[in-house]
């Protein structure tokens, strides 16, 4: 089994369908190359889970169709999403209006 990595981003994202082709070009195209290039930043791969997907809120389970972006980066150290390169990236906004759902959340493991 090869090694996991020590830190994560992962991001996801629900984007409503009358822009997601546009979205779709703008991450695959300008996001995540801008992305990969910033200090700190190793790797990155997006999926997309398409169908049912099962949330929980308090204990409350639901069962929705949804098309769910995933982004998972794996990051040198948690300073990587500090860095004046990874912070001016920009394009995230003008499509803000037209997304349901996105987490972002940057993991690592704990010191020794």
């Amino acid at each position: 089994m090869s090694k996991l990595p020590n830190c994560l981003l992962v991001v996801t994202a629900e984007v409503d369908a009358e822009v997601e082709a546009d979205w779709n070009r703008w991450y695959d195209e300008v996001h995540l190359p801008d992305a990969l290039a910033c200090p700190g930043v190793l790797s990155g791969r997006r999926y997309l889970s398409s169908g049912e997907i099962s949330e929980s809120d308090r204990g409350q389970s639901r069962r929705t169709t949804a098309r769910l972006y995933t982004t998972v980066y794996e990051l040198d150290s948690p300073a990587a999403v500090t860095t004046k390169e990874f912070t001016a990236m920009r394009g995230w906004s003008r499509f803000a209006p037209h997304v349901r759902s996105q987490t972002r959340v940057v993991a690592a493991l704990p010191p020794p």
